[in-house]
Parts: C-alpha cells; sequence; structure tokens
C-alpha cells in the first residue's frame, strides 16, 4: 500500500526530512517524513503498520496532496510466507504442534468490547484551538479518520483517530485549547480476547532456525565526531529484544559520554565489541535480526501456555536480567528537562532521539523551517559536545570558543545593551572560526571590461523582455568556471592527511548573497556547462530564494570555490575569507573609469578590482598571479572562452 500527502492546509509543500529508510518496520501513527511551507512543518505519519518497501520521495522535492510518498508492506503480507516458511523448517513430526501455538498467538477466539480515550498527540506547539469537531457520538470511525481540526499561529491540523469503533463521548467543544494528552473523545472498540487452549503438545525440541524468516542487519558505529573512542559500557545482551533508537552502548572520548542507540527493532543475534575496546566510525558493534514476527515472539508474558511453549522454540525471550537493567537504568533526563524540551518546537521522533541521547532541545540550534529542531540539529549538538573542550574549573575569566578572554565589566563607562546576532550570523560564526587555521594570502588584480560592460549595455533589453537581469556577475563566473577546469587545484581541497590535495570532478560555485539577515552562500551548480543566459537566470533564481529564506539544504552544500562581491556599495579592494574546506575565494568590488596608459597617451577604461584569498598550503603565489591574469584577460575579451 502507499502513504499519501495528506491535506496540511496548503497547496503544495517541500519534503523537508525523511525518517524512515527502506525495510524500516512501522507502525500506526509513526511519523514517516516532514513536509514544510512558508507557514508551517508537519509530520505525517504511517496510516498502517509495516514494512517500508520504497521511498517515492527526495528530500528537496516538492509534493502537493495525494502524491505517494512511501510504499509500505503490511505485516500480513509479511508474516503470511514466514509462516510457511517456519512450518517447512520444522520435521513433518513437529508441524502440527508448531502450527497450534502460531494459531494460538495469531487468532483470537472471543472478543470483548473496551471503551479506549482517543487523546491529542504531540503537534509540534504547547497548545491549541479546537477549530472543528467532525465526529458526533454514535458515529462510526475507522483507525485514522479525521475527528477534530486544531489550529495554532503556525498550523491547521486535523488530528486522526488511532483505533476504530463508534465515539461514545465528545470530551471537548469548538474553541477549547487543547495540549498534547488531552482527551478528545472515546471510542468503543472491539478487542481481541485470546483463549487458553487446554491442549498440551509436547515442546518442540530442536529449535526452529528463525533466520528463514528475518532479516539480519548490522549496527555500526556512527560519526562520533572524533577518531576514535572506547566502549565503556555495553547496555544489551545476546537474546534481547531492543527498540528502534534504544541504547545498545556507551562510548566514551577525553572529551565526553555518547550512547549509540539501535537503528532498528529487533533481537539481539550478536555483539562485536567487548569493554574498553577502541573503536572508530563504521566498526560493526552488534547484529539485530528484524522480523515483525521475531517482534511479536519477542514479547514476553501474558501468552497463553501453548503459544508461550511454542515461542520458546523459536526465539529466546528477553531475559529478566535485562528488563532490570533497564528498569535500574537512571532517566537520562530529568523531569524538569522533560518540561523543557515540550516547550521546544520539534516532532515526535527529534524528541525521542533527544530522550535517547539526554539531549535538552532548548540548548540545541534549530536550523528548520520557523525555528524547527530537527535530527540533524541533535546529532550536531552531540558532536560539539563530544569534540568541545571541557571548562577549566578556575575563577578566571575563561577563554569563550573564540580562543579570546571574556568581556570585561563596562559597567564603569556606561555599561551596554547586549542584542542577539541574526540566527544565520550565529551559525556562521563557527565556520567562519576555522579561518583561523588557514594559512591565507590575497593576490590583488585589476580587469579591463570595457568592452565587455558594452557588450552587457546591448544584451541587456532583449534579457529584460525575458524576465531575466543580466549582470557583470554572469559573465564573471562563466569566466571563472572555465579557468577552473584549467587549474583544478583552485577548486580543490586540501585532504585530512595534509600531504595531498582532493581535486573535483565537477564544479560548484557558491555566490555570497546579503540578506536582511547576513550573508548567504548559495551554490550555482556547474556553470562550466552552462550558457550566460542560463547562469543568469539562476543567480537570479537562488538570490531571491535566500532574501525569502526558502534556500534548501541542498542549495547551500557542495560548493568548491566561491565569489563575493560588493557591487555598486563602494570600496576599492577587500581580503575576502577562504571558505573551509574550499581554498580559494574571488571577491570583487566596484568598478569604476581609471586613466590606462595604451603606450601613447591615456584611455579612460572601466577597470574591475579582483581580490583573490587562497590557501598558501595548496596555492603557491605565483599561481594566484597567474590564475588572477588569466581571468583579466578572460574578461577582457570573452571571445577567449570560445578559444
Amino acid at each position: 500500500m502507499q502513504i499519501q500527502a495528506p491535506d496540511i492546509g496548503v497547496d503544495k509543500a517541500i519534503v523537508a526530512e525523511i525518517l524512515v529508510k527502506v525495510g524500516d518496520h512501522v507502525a500506526v501513527e509513526d511519523s514517516l517524513l516532514v513536509l514544510e511551507s512558508d507557514k508551517a512543518a508537519v509530520e505525517v505519519p504511517s496510516t498502517a503498520a509495516g514494512i517500508v518497501k520504497s521511498i517515492l520521495v527526495q528530500q528537496g522535492d516538492e509534493v502537493t496532496e495525494g502524491v505517494a510518498l512511501i510504499e509500505l508492506e503490511s505485516e500480513s503480507a509479511v508474516e503470511a510466507p514466514a509462516k510457511e516458511a517456519l512450518k517447512s523448517e520444522v520435521p513433518k513430526a513437529e508441524a502440527q504442534t508448531v502450527e497450534v501455538a502460531i494459531q494460538a498467538q495469531v487468532a483470537p477466539a472471543a472478543t470483548a468490547s473496551q471503551v479506549i480515550d482517543v487523546k491529542v498527540p504531540d503537534i509540534g506547539v504547547e497548545k491549541a484551538l479546537v477549530a472543528e469537531v467532525l465526529v458526533k457520538v454514535g458515529d462510526e470511525i475507522e483507525a485514522e479518520q479525521s475527528i477534530v481540526v486544531v489550529e495554532s499561529d503556525k498550523a491547521t491540523v486535523e488530528v486522526p483517530s488511532s483505533i476504530a469503533g463508534v465515539v461514545e463521548t465528545i470530551q471537548i467543544k469548538e474553541g477549547d485549547s487543547v495540549k498534547e494528552g488531552v482527551v478528545l473523545i472515546q471510542v468503543k472498540t472491539t478487542v481481541a480476547a485470546p483463549v487458553a487452549s487446554e491442549v498440551q503438545p509436547t515442546p518442540v525440541e530442536a529449535a526452529v532456525p528463525v533466520s528463514a524468516t528475518t532479516g539480519e542487519i548490522e549496527i555500526t558505529v556512527p560519526d562520533l565526531g572524533v577518531e576514535k573512542a572506547l566502549v565503556s559500557e555495553i547496555l544489551v545482551s545476546v537474546g534481547d529484544y531492543v527498540e528502534a533508537q534504544q541504547s545498545l552502548c556507551v562510548v566514551e572520548s577525553d572529551k565526553a559520554s555518547v550512547e549509540v542507540p539501535s537503528a532498528s527493532a529487533g533481537i539481539v543475534k550478536a555483539i562485536h565489541v567487548s569493554l574498553n575496546q577502541e573503536v572508530r566510525q563504521g566498526i560493526a558493534l552488534a547484529t539485530i535480526e528484524v522480523s515483525g514476527l521475531a517482534a511479536a515472539q519477542a514479547v514476553p508474558k501474558a501468552q497463553p501456555t501453548v503459544a508461550a511453549t511454542a515461542t520458546t522454540t523459536v526465539a529466546k525471550p528477553q531475559p529478566a536480567v535485562a528488563s532490570q537493567t533497564a528498569s535500574a537504568q537512571p532517566e537520562k533526563l530529568s523531569k524538569e528537562q522533560e518540561i523543557a524540551n515540550a516547550k521546544v518546537y520539534a516532532g515526535p521522533a527529534v524528541r525521542k532521539l533527544a530522550r535517547e541521547l539526554g539531549v535538552v532541545l532548548g540548548q540545541v540550534k534549530a536550523s528548520g523551517e520557523h525555528g524547527r529542531v530537527i535530527k540533524e540539529d541533535v546529532f550536531a549538538h552531540v558532536k560539539t559536545r563530544l569534540t568541545a573542550p571541557q571548562a577549566a574549573p578556575t575563577v578566571q575569566a575563561a577563554p569563550v570558543a573564540s580562543g579570546l578572554p571574556s568581556l570585561p565589566d563596562f559597567t564603569a563607562f556606561g555599561g551596554g545593551e547586549v542584542k542577539a546576532m541574526t540566527r544565520l550570523q550565529q551559525v556562521s560564526v563557527p565556520q567562519l572560526s576555522l579561518n583561523n587555521f588557514i594559512p591565507q594570502v590575497t593576490q590583488f588584480d585589476l580587469a579591463d571590461i570595457t568592452e565587455l560592460e558594452a557588450w552587457r549595455g546591448e544584451l541587456k533589453d532583449g534579457f529584460k523582455k525575458q524576465g531575466l537581469s543580466l549582470t557583470i556577475l554572469a559573465f564573471i563566473a562563466k569566466a571563472v568556471a572555465h579557468l577552473l577546469k584549467e587549474e583544478p587545484y583552485f577548486a580543490g581541497h586540501l585532504a585530512d592527511d595534509q600531504k595531498s590535495v582532493l581535486l573535483r570532478n565537477e564544479i560548484h560555485m557558491g555566490i555570497a548573497v546579503a540578506t536582511p539577515d547576513g550573508l548567504t552562500v548559495p551554490v550555482l551548480r556547474n556553470p562550466d556547462q552552462k550558457s550566460i543566459k542560463q547562469i543568469a537566470a539562476e543567480l537570479a533564481e537562488l538570490s531571491q530564494k535566500a532574501r525569502d529564506r526558502k534556500l534548501s539544504p541542498k542549495d547551500l552544500q557542495g560548493a568548491n570555490f566561491t565569489i563575493t562581491s560588493l557591487g555598486s556599495i563602494g570600496g576599492t579592494a577587500f581580503t575576502p575569507l577562504v571558505n573551509w574546506p574550499q581554498v580559494a575565494i574571488l571577491g570583487i568590488s566596484p568598478a569604476t573609469m581609471q586613466p590606462v596608459w595604451n603606450g601613447k597617451d591615456f584611455d579612460p577604461r572601466l577597470m574591475l578590482p579582483l581580490s583573490l584569498s587562497y590557501d598558501h598550503r595548496v596555492i603557491n603565489g605565483a599561481d594566484a598571479a597567474r590564475f588572477t591574469n588569466k581571468l583579466t584577460k578572460l574578461l577582457k575579451d570573452i571571445r577567449n572562452l570560445l578559444l
């Protein structure tokens, strides 16, 4: 079956985050992905339980209501062949016993009525208003049928019922203020009542191999932000059943300790590390056996006698020691921290991840739309915690992240007012601080663009009729892209061993854009393969998206050279900062008319100042001078691009 985009109150939205992967087992109401519009961000839940068969969209895709997002394989479709395979593995003399056991687990012999509360789920805000009640007492409703519409200042969301049945009572009315956990309606539903069989079959002696009906996945060490760490504690044992995101082990560096979660639910088949073992990214931690059937068999207690007997022949039950360990394990977050987390704008999957990793969401820098915390923000916070130096216990002013001492007290000099930087400026601070480690040099030159500007003047009216603005930057980007193919080191990266250079196969050029929030650098893809007209159109589009705050993460990634221009603001030259991991950046100052000696007299020429900053570890001064000299010749006569 396919999970489709629901009605989220807007014509179209962008896929901001995909929360599952192929092979994952999802339950009803599990969040699958995040859709964002310019008004809100909404997590799309699964309307059925099953295994993710395929993901039909990608991050950054634009979707509308009804578009297929995820294809699920239902649990029944998975368990039916599993049951047949299980039977085929058992000798004929024992097959009947296993068949009775499976039926005892799967097929209930009686039913009973039960009234269940349907509550407000986590809708990403602290409270919302009931805008409309969509059902009435006595209505028969299906699971996932919308029952009420709630509104906040960020979004309008239809809340679905988690179960099917008959509406017994309605606990709210239009205009009520509700929050997570408030009861909306009570539903009378029919539930299965298992009947214990009086038959006591002989237990099957031989263990039935579960691998015939399940798949095994290997959990590896994720990117911890450090080169290596030690396994300080193993939290599970072979045979344990673990949930997705349940911690498997604790690894420690000299800076911090982090719990590593399981990527999927299943049974621990093997543990590949030991205490105090040194591990690094990619090393296998454990093997998890993933199966809907295995998960059902792993549920201990409260099972009929026959079913319990057969279960022990298929998979080991979770040891009592494991549950004791889990209950004895201290909570990672205090109640106060949990309450603080509830006030932060984040989805259920992110909140669960924060609980698993012991992260206080209020301390995490949000990069999602409208200040929403996403999974990548939590991982980045954990990585920062791992790599950040521990504060020295001293009463003196401790150095801040930049390496500078704390600010002095200015009270005696009139004081001051602390004003927060924009979020974009705050995010830029760590990246700009990396420039402290780059031995940077700047090469200055002047390009004669008299003829180029005259040609642009002839073309711009035609471009304007087509709705395009033709700027000098489009010509410069094309010329630089052409030159980077000849001088690949300027578009390369210094390797981690600092003994080699990574040369890129493609040109992706960052173009700095000034916005009210600060400077942002969207990426122009493959300008060497595009015409001046195509480049002009894409530059206009990227600039508008930057000013409208609609750039996606993909729009900002992958650049291997940057151009930054002062436009017509003013100035004669400047030293732009190399944007690590790049090794060069070109700065452009406003062009001015200057007298240039032609051998007989002075001619008025339009001269464009160029400022090329470069990482001296990769690029020599002579190479930089040659680069800018070639660029001035290309800009003086753009026809050289055709040669």
